[in-house]
């Protein structure tokens, strides 16, 4: 069975042998893996199941202030703290919401189809997907800063309307042409979550969120793809909705903010999970043979019926040992010799 057909039967809720997994590094992440092993090739070697890019917006560094990125929306990503993966918005580009006139960029279609011919190019036997971060929720706060979007909630309610409207417009004709191509999925990012529960709220995330999610997930699933949501965070609530509108698969999946068991028997049959070895407590923090131990557990606990792509619950960060990352996949690897 190639690594695509596997993915394709756990997502089908068909129980097999061997869990897919997969693994995203964080540049910080990668470069120390790459510096204890001492080989440039390490992550390819590792062998995770998932093949994908995601767009969010290409970002270009400002020559005249280093550090500083720009992208096509016009936003300046401040990479100089901690985060050199992603950044900080340094500047809002809409100040009010109720008189504003800001113009969403034209994408780059030549850039993107270059991309996605990569992309397939070098699958190999993976499960491909094209990927879209920041695609509502995100993309509203990267243009007006979050505690705007969420006063708006209340605020100015229709006006907040429009521009989701315009972000799903923005988003509907690039989804077009990934669906041109061949992949087996579409992978949506747009963190919703919070420790415990919505940071919008349910009520609100579905006056604002859903309908459009259900605009992109329905173009998917017309194509007979699946669909895949990347959100940080407890959207317990929202599980019965995402499964209404067509998702197939919910990363990431934290055992410090669910019961995983719980929501497997709940949402199983009908939702697969992405993900379950904790970047925020496991990883960073426990020796390698705890890592090996909740890893065991996890896979154990989410395997029944499919179901399960089991992986860390974020992009690996700085500051996971690389012992720990080893340890994980040691797992992943022999399962035949864990569980």
């Amino acid at each position: 069975m190639t690594k695509r057909e596997a993915v394709i039967e756990t997502l089908n809720h068909r129980g097999h042998e061997l869990i897919p997994y997969h693994l995203d590094f964080t540049q910080q992440a990668l470069e120390q893996l790459i510096a204890h092993t001492g080989d440039p090739k390490i992550e390819e070697k590792l062998g995770a199941y998932l093949n994908y890019i995601q767009y969010w917006g290409w970002p270009t560094e400002q020559p005249d202030n280093p550090g500083h990125f720009k992208d096509e929306f016009g936003v300046v990503w401040n990479r100089t703290g901690a985060d050199r993966d992603i950044g900080v918005v340094d500047q809002p580009q809409i100040e009010d919401l109720e008189d504003y006139h800001y113009e969403f960029p034209q994408f780059d279609e030549k850039r993107l189809r270059a991309e996605y011919e990569a992309l397939v190019a070098n699958k190999g036997d993976r499960f491909t997907m094209a990927g879209f971060g920041f695609c509502m929720f995100e993309r509203s706060w990267s243009l007006m800063g979050m505690e705007n979007v969420l006063m708006s909630m209340v605020a100015c309610p229709d006006e907040l309307d429009d521009l989701f409207d315009r972000i799903c417009d923005y988003y509907m004709p690039m989804l077009d042409i990934a669906l041109e191509y061949d992949i087996d999925g579409v992978y949506f990012g747009d963190d919703w979550g919070q420790q415990h529960g919505l940071i919008m709220g349910p009520e609100h995330w579905r006056h604002f969120i859903k309908p459009r999610m259900a605009r992109l997930y329905d173009k998917v699933k017309s194509k007979g793809k699946f669909v895949m949501q990347h959100s940080c965070g407890d959207c317990h609530e929202i599980f019965p909705d995402l499964i209404e509108i067509g998702l197939d698969c919910y990363q990431t999946f934290q055992p410090e903010v669910y019961d995983i068991a719980k929501m497997k028997e709940m949402y199983g049959d009908k939702l697969s999970f992405w993900g379950g070895v904790s970047t925020q407590q496991c990883l960073p923090y426990a020796t390698p043979e705890a890592v090996k131990a909740e890893t065991i557990r996890v896979m154990k606990t989410l395997r029944k019926d499919g179901g399960l792509i089991i992986a860390p619950t974020h992009a690996l960060a700085f500051d996971v040992p690389p012992e720990n990352i080893l340890a994980m996949v040691d797992v992943f690897q022999h399962q035949e010799k864990y569980l």
